[in-house]
């Protein structure tokens, strides 16, 4: 019996090892610096936030909430498939000078690129450059990517953040072409009627 404790407890921890090198938890930063980030299945932020079902409306939806730096993935039948820690656009950027929000409201994919993706504007001294791995596009320059920083809070000019390993996830694994993407509303704005529509009648009805 300890002997097989050992075994389990010997093949979890090199399962956990395995997680936790995984290659897709490192990014290189435009600086060369690389940066070891949390595994997506290791990421529990949101978990406990969005509903387990939602209405289904036949597609793949992805959601963005921008008030609790959280997104979670749905599948075709309206069934939560994934949750994770996102980073939206500030209220205000110093280097553009304007508001940098991210764009709030309904949206499909229509492009992606790979591990190579990089900025068309930013920085806004070199005009574009900053790496955006596994970007995907989803209201003109508006993406869905890779960062080695994605704090409980917004901090971009305006894309949706997401964990290296969980951009990968949903770039390779999840969105496709047409995907369903809906930013819900920030803290002082009130847009999310359209979410509460979406919700599954029995979690809306209780407030869940």
């Amino acid at each position: 019996m300890v002997k097989m404790l050992l075994l389990v407890l010997s093949i979890c921890f090199g399962l956990t090892s395995c997680m936790d090198f995984d290659e897709s938890t490192l990014i290189t930063d435009d600086n060369g610096k690389v940066h070891h980030t949390k595994h997506y299945l290791r990421d529990r932020r949101g978990k406990n936030y969005f509903p387990k079902e939602i209405k289904a409306t036949g597609t793949k939806e992805f959601i963005f909430d921008p008030k609790a730096s959280v997104w979670a993935a749905y599948d075709a039948n309206g069934v939560l498939v994934m949750t994770g820690s996102g980073s939206g656009g500030k209220d205000f950027c110093e280097d553009v000078g304007k508001p940098c929000r991210t764009v709030t409201g309904s949206f499909h994919v229509y492009n992606k690129r790979g591990l190579e993706c990089k900025s068309g504007e930013y920085p806004v001294e070199t005009e574009g450059g900053a790496k955006m791995p596994y970007c995907m596009y989803f209201y003109r320059g508006f993406t869905i990517h890779a960062a080695y920083e994605v704090p409980e809070y917004n901090s971009s000019h305006g894309c949706i953040r997401v964990l290296p390993s969980a951009a990968k996830w949903l770039n390779e694994q999840f969105i496709t072409i047409g995907t369903h993407v809906t930013v819900l509303s920030y803290q002082d704005e009130d847009g999310d009627v359209d979410w509460v529509n979406v919700k599954a009648p029995q979690q809306a009805a209780t407030g869940q």
